[in-house]
């Protein structure tokens, strides 16, 4: 077997059971192997590698060291009940020093902890791969190598694109950020209803540069509103030639946080898709829940005239937010959007999908349309239309593609190729 270019740390205190890991780690390929007894000692190992590392390259380099990345191991192995240095205070300190890519949770602890553990990883910035219960096997293993490798392989190739906040405000302004659109389709019988535009920059080197790069850039020069709308006269221009070729999608535009504190938006807004040809009863203007619950109080008049226009409006990403009933029940929503970290893998997931179960029944009992984001696979889809939800989007369904490739795109789904 070729060897993994992984780096892979093993955090262990009971001997039998690391020695296990590591050995069957190498089996599965991983070169570079690292093992600890406690948390301690793997924070001090960590912190050595990544001097080393930075040193190094910045002798080579010339770069100051403080300013290399210090994650010199794209995964940690570690059990939660340890001696010491437990290993939940143990993967709160790896997060703050960003001294690893990933960490897999391995214990025998209850699964509601393990959740918990993971929940709080993963908003310190980690990547988290799902828990593994003990003893461990070369099963569990290699499925677990095999998500994180993927989970590489998607990344951006440019992780941290050279670019500057001046060249972000250019590509704004000259049309080089544009909408790409991802399927939304019917769970029932597969039939696309709708798109979602999505921010992409394609920079003049043929890069395709994500959201999570250049929004920040624009953020911080109060380019949002902007950006939104934009975005959404592009998208409804799209729209309204699809309209014309006698395919009809609904438009879901995501929108900025800051048009809650706008009286005008709704008037825009309504300029925008008018001016494009488009009724605003096909367009769904979305806002995540963490920003909307932090503005509803004051921008539930601005919603109040949006959905008086004739948008529709969706909560996005539900559940990862600590939005309550009564701030929900406030809200003039038509849609609901389940996050796709609980649909992904929630059909073998028990706590991922009573999580998406009880969304469900929260728009049903609200009277939302309810669409479920992250749909990777067969069975994430069977257990969706089980539970009865109505609308998917996803990698099963099709990646964002540019406005011009989607007829091909919607081709490839209704002629699957397997």
């Amino acid at each position: 077997m070729s060897k993994s270019a992984l780096s892979v740390l093993v955090v262990e205190d009971h001997g039998f059971q690391r020695r296990m890991a590591l050995r069957l780690l190498a089996e599965l390929g991983v070169a570079s192997l690292h093992e600890a007894a406690d948390g301690a000692s793997a924070l001090n190992l960590l912190n050595r590698l990544a001097q080393a590392r930075a040193t190094s390259r910045g002798d080579a380099r010339g770069d100051d060291p403080a300013d290399i990345d210090p994650a010199q191991v794209d995964l940690v192995l570690v059990d939660l009940d340890m001696p010491g240095m437990d290993g939940i205070e143990f993967i709160d300190r790896l997060a703050q020093q960003r001294l690893a890519r990933a960490v897999l949770v391995v214990s025998a602890l209850d699964p509601a902890l393990l959740h918990t553990v993971q929940t709080m990883a993963r908003a310190c910035g980690l990547r988290v791969l799902e828990a593994l219960a003990k003893p461990l096997t070369k099963a569990k293993l290699a499925e677990a190598l095999m998500s994180l490798r993927q989970a590489k392989a998607d990344e951006d190739p440019q992780a941290a694109p050279d670019i500057t906040a001046e060249d972000a405000r250019i590509a704004l302004e000259t049309g080089r950020i544009e909408p790409w659109f991802q399927l939304q389709v019917e769970l029932s019988n597969g039939r696309a209803i709708g798109v979602e535009a999505l921010a992409r920059w394609r920079h003049d080197d043929g890069r395709v540069i994500l959201p999570q790069h250049f929004v920040p850039l624009l953020e911080a020069q109060d380019l949002l509103d902007e950006l939104t709308e934009r975005m959404l006269a592009q998208a409804c221009r799209y729209k309204r030639g699809w309209d014309r070729e006698g395919l009809r999608l609904k438009l879901s535009v995501n929108v900025s946080a800051s048009t809650l504190d706008d009286a005008g938006a709704a008037d825009r807004y309504q300029k925008i898709v008018r001016e494009a040809g488009v009724a605003a009863s096909e367009v769904v203007l979305e806002l995540t829940e963490s920003s909307l619950m932090a503005d509803a109080a004051r921008g539930l008049a601005v919603l109040a005239r949006l959905r008086l226009k004739g948008f529709g409006l969706s909560i996005d990403d539900f559940g990862t937010g600590w939005s309550s009933l009564s701030q929900l029940s406030q809200v003039p929503f038509t849609e609901l959007k389940i996050d796709q970290e609980f649909v992904a893998g929630a059909s073998h997931k028990p706590r991922k999908r009573a999580v998406v179960e009880a969304s469900l029944d929260l728009a049903r009992k609200l009277g939302l349309d309810a669409v479920a984001e992250g749909v990777e696979t067969v069975e994430d889809w069977q257990m969706l239309a089980e539970l009865g939800c109505a609308v998917a989007q996803g990698r099963l369904i099709g990646e964002a593609v540019p406005g011009a490739e989607l007829r091909a795109a919607l081709g490839r789904w209704r002629r699957p190729e397997h």
